[in-house]
């Protein structure tokens, strides 16, 4: 797993694999209202794909994000939660140690 990890990260590092991804991302999120009319839950999964690759390759959705998790902080917890990111662990461990004193 950590090596796996390893070569995704320096795949990150190159600009054309940066711009393939983000098309990818953005595709997805165009293409997730065309899925939702159909049953079960392909809109919404294809949406949050999507927003996982556009905020991982491009550093203004990232910073257009912070600023919607401060706007909007109870949404903002589920789409850190949704995505894994690093962030929501951070802060869940420091909620949790601050309630354990």
């Amino acid at each position: 797993m950590g090596m796996l990890r390893t070569i995704w990260k320096s795949l990150l590092q190159q600009p054309l694999v940066r711009l393939i991804l983000l098309g990818a991302g953005l595709i997805c999120i165009l293409l997730a209202p065309l899925l939702s009319p159909l049953p079960g839950p392909g809109g919404t999964l294809l949406f949050a794909v999507g927003l996982g690759l556009v905020l991982q390759t491009s550093a203004w959705a990232r910073r257009r994000y912070v600023r919607f998790k401060r706007r909007y902080p109870r949404p903002g917890h589920w789409v850190d939660w949704g995505l894994r990111r690093a962030s929501y662990k951070r802060r869940r461990a420091r909620k949790k140690q601050s309630s354990d004193d």
